[in-house]
Formats: structure tokens, sequence, C-alpha cells
């Protein structure tokens, strides 16, 4: 079975060479695997490291391709693989994203089991081991930081909603079409949603494993997640049927937060209490879980403040963009 492998990146130069050598040390034949890099117009050396790639390492796969997004955006760079991609099966890893030697084989066994889409376990690890990454990944993984994805947290092989780096047989594409260009960040939420409709089920295997490198700088966190409510608030317009209930409960935090300290203007200030206490009661029961796992450490404390900030990022962030909408999408149309 040819396998086409697929990263998209942008400046992405201290990542990417990690991937990379997971690349070459895969088990799989490397002359089944077809490689398509994609750069979208980055301005440090990722394209050079591509090229260097291209020339040093193209004997070794079935065929090594290095092509350009001009459009930047990753749905733009998806489709531009995919229009040269001619394997039996597609797959795509991010640049900050590494894996174990089995899985490209991993991936294989169960596509020429039956599965038409399968994944497994996405853990993230830091670029340089700090206290600092460590405290900002601890907020990230936990259950109160990055929702309750079974492909973040579950040990089970079984049939989820959604997968991170997945494998799909390229018939999966062929069937429900290319990316939505208009997406810029909630682009895999929306062609799930289209591979479900028609019938596709997402097979998680706890066995496939990816390690990915989480943001080292608290301004890039907040900003991925300010980002990240914002496409959700676009998407709405575009597919409002994506998202499940939890991607909007630091929204309903944010409205409620909001609403209560409006009341508290008008002497009515106990809805602020109840949110405070329920706050602080979950900081509470997260920061209990997160040292039974890791121990206690001092810098914990810090947690609660973390929370808030990505919390109301992110909930702030879907409202800019459920408002921006119909703005975005009349733009988009012209």
């Amino acid at each position: 079975m040819i396998v086409t492998f697929i990263i998209i990146a942008y400046n992405a130069g201290k990542y990417i060479e990690k991937s990379f050598s997971c690349l070459l040390k895969q088990d799989y034949d490397l002359k089944k695997i077809e490689v398509i890099l994609v750069d979208s117009n980055s301005t440090d050396n990722t394209k050079k490291i591509m090229m260097n790639y291209q020339k040093k390492y193209a004997s070794k796969f079935n065929s090594f391709k290095v092509l350009d997004n001009p459009n930047k955006t990753l749905p733009n760079g998806w489709n531009v693989a995919l229009k040269e991609a001619h394997g039996d099966a597609i797959l795509r890893v991010d640049a900050h994203t590494t894996f174990n030697k089995d899985f490209i084989s991993l991936n294989v066994k169960e596509i020429k089991n039956g599965a038409s889409i399968v994944g497994g376990k996405c853990e993230s690890i830091t670029l340089n081991n700090t206290r600092k990454e460590k405290l900002l990944l601890i907020a990230e993984e936990s259950i109160f930081g990055a929702g309750i994805a079974d492909f973040r947290r579950s040990e089970e092989k079984k049939y989820v909603s959604t997968l991170a780096f997945a494998m799909y047989q390229k018939k999966v594409f062929d069937d429900v079409g290319l990316y939505n260009i208009n997406l810029a960040r909630t682009e895999d939420n929306e062609m799930h949603y289209r591979m479900r409709k028609k019938g596709y089920k997402f097979l998680f295997v706890p066995e496939i494993k990816t390690y990915r490198y989480a943001r080292s700088d608290f301004k890039g966190l907040v900003k991925q997640k300010y980002g990240n409510g914002k496409w959700i608030g676009i998407t709405m317009y575009y597919c409002p049927k994506c998202f499940s209930l939890y991607h909007f409960v630091p929204l309903f935090f944010v409205i409620g937060l909001l609403l209560s300290i409006i009341l508290c203007f008008y002497n009515f200030p106990y809805i602020l209490y109840l949110i405070a206490v329920l706050y602080a009661l979950f900081n509470i029961i997260n920061i209990f879980l997160i040292s039974l796992k890791n121990k206690f450490h001092l810098e914990y404390l810090l947690l609660p403040i973390i929370f808030f900030i990505l919390h109301f990022s992110y909930g702030f962030g879907t409202i800019v963009g459920l408002i921006m909408g119909p703005f975005y999408k009349r733009r988009r149309r012209k």
C-alpha cells in the first residue's frame, strides 16, 4: 500500500527536522511512502530545509515533492497537497509533531483491515523542558484546559467523533471533496463533519501515538486560544453542526461572567458569587488531580490565573467570531 505522507508548515524550521527524522526511522517500507511537503510562505528557513530533504532523501522514498501554498492557511495547504497525492492512503502530521517508528505501519494495518479513517493518541510534550513550559503544558493538557477529546485521553480502541493526525483512505477525500478554504483554523471540524455525514467512521487505536510540541510561551498560548474561539464563532455561519456543546463552555462562562458583573450594578451580586465559587471549586479539584498525577509544585498555584485567562480568551474570541462571522462570510463571497 502506497501512503502519501503530508506536512504543511509555516515558519517551522526548528520543529520540522524532528518530525522528518521520525519519518526516516519508520519500520514501514520507505519505498511505499510518497512524501509531500508544503511550505506556506514561511519567512524562516522552513522551505530551505524542505528542499535540502528532497535533495538528500528523495531516492529513499516512492516520490518526494516540495510544494508552495501562497495563501498560507491550512485548508489551502491541504488542498495543494491533496491535488498532488496519489497514494492509497493519506496521512498528514503537523511540523510540530513527532511519532513512533511504528506510526505508519500501525495505521496501515487498520486500513488494510477495513478502516476508512484511523488515528491514535496525541500527547503534548515540551521543546526545552523548562519549568515554565511544563506549567503551560499541564494547564493545556488538563481536562479544565484542553477538553475531553478521546484522542487526548482514551486508552480504549473504539470509534470516535474526530481524530488528530489521522490516516484516511484516499477514496474518502475523493468522495467528500477538498477542504473549505474559508475556514482558516476549523477546517478539520468541518471536514470531519462532512465525512461523518457520508457515513465514514473514525477508528481510535491508542497504540498509535503522536507527540505534539506545546506552546512554549504564555502569550502565544493565549493568542492560540483566542484564535480557536474566534474561528468557532465564524464557522457557526458555515457549519453550525460541526461542534459539540463542550466547544461553547468558555463562551457560556464569559457571557455569564459579564452578565453577573452587570447585575452587580443593580445590587444583585449573587450570580457573580455563585460563578466565582463554582469556578474556584473546579480549580481546586483540578489542581488536586494534577498534583496526584505529577506531585504538587508551588507554581501550580498560578494555574487558576492561567485557566481564567485561557478560558476568557477562548470565550471572548467566540463572541468576536459570532459578531464578525456574517461580515466575514459576505466579504468572502465577493
